[in-house]
């Protein structure tokens, strides 16, 4: 430790790289990139994100939503009107993980058929027989 006061004011945790992990968490995260690909184009109220991400259902729609809020990647908005309208929208910090995960997201769509053909190609092998 050098004893700065810099070194005194950090938290030991902000220094340590592994904490990376906690990102890697959040971008690797089943359903974290659609809700934020969902939230791209401005905001949007709970149906319109469960409409529009497949599979998802409403308990893990909400858990995620919460998770994402609670890491700052995006706001929830309630205006106080009969019903409640509640609506979600990315912050800054999330527009930029947006635009970060872009190239990740194109990879996939672009790769998809070959991944699914490799699958096809593994399931098809006799089982224990090893890749030539």
């Amino acid at each position: 430790m050098s004893g700065t006061a810099d070194d005194e004011s950090r938290p030991a945790e902000q220094e340590d790289p592994c904490r990376t992990r906690e990102v890697l968490d959040i971008v690797g995260d089943k359903w974290s990139l659609l809700v934020v690909r969902n939230l791209s184009e401005g905001p949007r109220r709970f149906s319109e994100l469960k409409r529009g991400i497949d599979g998802i259902s409403q308990r893990m729609l909400t858990v995620t939503l919460r998770g994402l809020e609670r890491d700052g990647i995006l706001t929830r908005t309630v205006r106080n009107v009969m019903p409640p309208h509640v609506s979600y929208e990315l912050t800054p910090m999330g527009k930029t993980l947006r635009q970060a995960t872009v190239p990740l997201l194109e990879w996939s769509i672009t790769h998809l058929p070959h991944i699914d053909a490799a699958r096809a190609s593994y399931d098809a092998r006799p089982s224990g027989a090893p890749s030539a």
